[in-house]
């Protein structure tokens, strides 16, 4: 009998990676392993080597990474495309010198050209011009995509290398950041709104038109999603990939308006006053949407809808504000 599967979770405490190990916990996945910064700081090449010879886990999923927003990404430019490239470049390697076979990366919506046609399948990246705002985050992604290809294309078949990488859209639910000046949109929203209820602001003022649309992902969706392309069986994953475009989307399916999704906070929260749209202020791109068509074939789906996915989300915030 096969002794239980060793699985390292890089960034337990991030959204993602809380959610995969709650995942994999239900699975019956009980040989975890974690580590916290304070105590391995994945950015340091001789630490992390000294992990990987001592742990010598069997599967590895890389969830950790440096993440912002735009304003996160626009101050620290340096330290989001060092510190993700840091990060992937010594756990890929490592990983491989350990002997581990089997590893998930996981990216970001923003490695696709920032006009890329709608909805964005795989075969978009490197096609153009990136969003200027986040490209140094979004060079890094491509990098650990790029990490997990070569690793497969010189060791595949030497070595048993089977390294994948998965792209999911705007995520959101427990574990989340909910900072007034550097979250995301759903979060930033949730705290806003929960503030104007409390303290009985008239109304609520959104950036922009709110005209234009986003997909959002429910983060234990984006988990479950993760460790069922982990587990496709490698004739099924390299059906639908290739050697040097492997990596999956992972999308809701639809999108919604940032108006809809304010309005539908705004119900979340119980919010009774107006809300107002500054056109003044600036839109970002007109739609962001993944084409999730390749995931669905591997047999996968979203089971969270947004408005239950909101509830979640706003009571998680109550338990941490």
């Amino acid at each position: 009998m096969t002794s239980p599967q060793k699985i390292y979770v890089a960034g337990h405490r991030g959204m993602v990676g809380s959610a995969i190990v709650r995942a994999l916990k239900q699975q019956g996945h009980a040989r975890i392993i974690t580590r916290t910064h304070a105590e391995l700081d994945l950015t340091d090449q001789a630490a992390v080597r000294g992990f990987f010879e001592s742990e010598k886990p069997d599967q590895v999923y890389l969830a950790a990474a440096k993440v912002g927003g735009i304003h996160a990404n626009n101050t620290f430019p340096a330290e989001f495309i060092y510190q993700n490239l840091m990060m992937e470049a010594n756990v890929i390697h490592q990983a491989w010198c350990a002997g581990v076979k089997k590893l998930l990366f996981l990216g970001s919506s923003c490695i696709y050209p920032r006009m890329a046609e709608q909805p964005m399948r795989e075969d978009a990246l490197l096609t153009g011009t990136l969003e200027p705002t986040n490209e140094p985050y979004a060079i890094a992604k491509i990098a650990g995509i790029k990490l997990c290809e070569s690793y497969n294309r010189q060791y595949g078949a030497s070595h048993g290398v089977d390294y994948r990488s998965v792209m999911p859209t705007n995520l959101y639910g427990p574990g989340d950041n909910y900072h007034p000046e550097n979250s995301h949109v759903i979060p930033a929203l949730i705290r806003r709104f929960h503030e104007a209820k409390v303290h009985h602001a008239p109304s609520v003022s959104i950036w922009g038109t709110g005209t234009p649309r986003r997909e959002f992902l429910y983060v234990d969706d984006m988990a479950a999603a993760s460790v069922h392309v982990m587990q496709l069986d490698k004739p099924v994953y390299d059906q639908h990939t290739q050697p040097m475009q492997s990596h999956i989307n992972v999308g809701s399916g639809g999108d919604v308006t940032i108006a809809e999704l304010a309005h539908a906070i705004g119900q979340t929260v119980g919010y009774q006053g107006h809300i107002t749209f500054d056109s003044t202020k600036p839109d970002g791109a007109p739609r962001k949407w993944m084409d999730s068509q390749k995931l669905n074939a591997l047999g996968w789906t979203p089971q969270v809808n947004l408005h239950n996915g909101l509830q979640f989300a706003y009571q998680d915030f109550l338990s941490n504000v």
